[in-house]
C-alpha cells in the first residue's frame, strides 16, 4: 500500500486501545536495545557474518528499524533465513525467524493471479470493459466503466483516483463498496490508457469483479486458487474484523515524525486495504509464491505472458522498474531482472521477488521506512539474488 498507508495511520495510534505506545523514557532504552540485539546468522557457525546478515544488521544499526528479516532461496529451492534487531521493543524478545508480517501490496499479485486464472477459463476478458462485469458501477467525473478495461485496472493505466488518499484515520471495518464510493467522489486522474499511475482503487475494482464473476468472496478464491494450490502454509487473507496476526511475528511500529517515539502498530483492522493490500505472509511463503508463479504452476502460459507484458513504472518502484499485470520487473546489477511486487503497510515494509531460474529473496522491516531505507532494502534483495 506504500505511502498512503503511512499517511492515513500515522496519528491513529493515539486513539486505538489495541495499540501500545512506547513512553518517551522507554524510547531511549528501546533505541539501545535495537542497536545491540542482533540475531546470529541462520544455519552458519562462520566467524564472519554472511553478507545478507551484515546487510540486515546495517538496516537496524544505521537505518534504525526495530527488526529486519530476510528469506533467501537458491536455484535448488534451499532456503536460508536471517534476522536482526528485536521482535518486540517493549520486551526485547528475539525476532522470530521467517515470522509473519503484513505484506501490503504484494496482495495485488495474488488478486491479479485470480483474475488471470478466470481469463484463462474464459470467464473474464482482459480487454473487456469493466461494465461487462460491474454494469453501471463506475461512473463519476471523467470516470466511465464502459471505457476502462480489466487490463487497465491490473496495469494501473485506468486513471481511477486512489481512494486511500482520502480515507480518514478511523480504525474500523471498511466494506469494499464504501471504499469505491469514496474514490468515485473524485475526478479521474487521466483518460484510460493514456498514462501510468499507481492506484489502489484499480485492485479494489478487480476484487469486486472476481466476486461478481465467481459468486464467492475474494478471500475464498485467493485461498482456493492460490494459497492451497501451491501449499503456502503461513499465508492468509484476514477475516472481517480480524486485527491480530495469527502466527509468530515481529511487532510493527511507526513514528509520528523523525525522532519521535516508536508506536506499536501491529494490531488494527486492515480491511481498508482489501484486494490491494490486506494479506499476511512470511518471506519464505512469498518466495514460494513468486517462484511457483514464474514456473507456470498458477497460470497457463498465455496468461503468464500477459502478466509479464510491462509498461514503464514510476513511484513507488525503483528506477528501471516496469509494471505488468500485478507483477513488477526490477533490473538486477548482475544482469537480467527479478519479478515481484513489494508492499507497505503501517508497521511493515516488504521488498523482493524471484528470477526465472528459481532464485528468490524477500526482505522485511518492522516500521514504515524512509525512501533511502527502501532503496537499501532493494539493495539487499539485489545482493541476495546476484551473490
Amino acid at each position: 500500500m506504500r505511502e498512503q498507508a503511512w499517511q492515513r495511520f500515522r496519528s491513529s495510534g493515539r486513539r486505538s486501545g489495541r495499540r501500545r505506545a512506547v513512553p518517551a523514557a522507554a524510547a531511549v532504552a528501546v533505541g539501545v536495545m535495537t542497536m545491540g540485539a542482533l540475531a546470529p546468522p541462520a544455519a552458519s557457525a562462520a566467524a564472519r557474518p554472511h553478507t545478507i546478515q551484515k546487510d540486515l544488521n546495517a538496516l537496524v544499526r544505521t537505518d534504525g528499524v526495530p527488526a529486519a528479516l530476510a528469506s533467501v532461496q537458491d536455484r535448488d529451492s534451499r532456503t536460508r533465513t536471517y534476522t536482526a534487531g528485536v521482535g518486540d521493543l517493549a520486551t526485547g524478545t528475539k525476532v522470530p525467524r521467517d515470522g509473519q508480517v503484513r505484506i501490503g501490496s504484494n496482495t495485488k499479485t495474488f488478486t491479479a493471479v485470480v483474475v488471470l486464472q478466470l481469463v484463462g477459463e474464459g470467464r473474464i476478458g482482459l480487454d473487456a470493459p469493466v461494465d461487462t462485469y460491474l454494469p453501471g458501477l463506475l461512473r463519476g467525473d471523467g470516470i466511465d466503466g464502459r471505457h476502462i478495461t480489466v487490463r487497465q485496472l491490473l496495469q494501473h493505466t485506468s486513471g481511477l483516483p486512489n481512494y486511500s488518499k482520502y480515507l480518514s484515520d478511523d480504525i474500523r471495518y471498511y466494506d469494499p463498496r464504501e471504499l469505491l464510493d469514496l474514490a468515485l467522489q473524485h475526478e479521474a486522474d487521466f483518460a484510460p490508457g493514456t498514462k501510468w499511475a499507481y492506484s489502489n482503487t484499480n485492485y479494489l475494482v478487480a476484487g469486486l469483479i472476481v466476486q461478481n464473476v465467481t459468486g464467492r468472496p475474494l478471500a475464498e478464491e485467493i485461498d482456493r486458487r492460490v494459497i492451497r494450490r501451491i501449499g503456502l502454509r503461513h499465508t492468509y487473507f484476514p477475516a472481517p474484523g480480524e486485527v491480530t496476526i495469527r502466527e509468530r511475528h515481529p511487532r510493527g511500529y511507526y513514528q509520528d515524525s523523525a525522532g519521535a517515539p516508536l508506536v506499536d502498530a501491529t494490531e488494527w483492522d486492515p480491511s481498508w486495504a482489501w484486494a490491494a493490500g490486506q494479506m499476511v505472509s512470511t518471506g519464505s511463503d512469498l518466495n514460494r509464491f513468486f517462484t511457483a508463479l514464474l514456473a507456470g504452476r498458477l497460470l497457463p502460459k498465455a496468461q503468464l505472458d500477459q502478466m509479464r507484458t510491462t509498461v514503464p513504472a514510476g513511484y513507488p518502484f525503483p528506477a528501471g522498474a516496469r509494471y505488468g499485470l500485478g507483477l513488477v520487473s526490477t533490473p538486477l546489477s548482475c544482469g537480467g531482472v527479478y519479478w515481484g511486487h513489494g508492499g507497505s503497510m503501517t508497521g511493515y515494509e516488504t521488498r523482493g521477488g524471484a528470477t526465472e531460474d528459481g532464485r528468490a529473496a524477500d526482505v522485511a522491516v518492522t516500521m514504515q521506512p524512509s525512501q533511502a531505507t527502501k532503496e537499501r532494502m532493494d539493495g539487499v534483495v539485489d545482493t541476495a539474488l546476484c551473490r
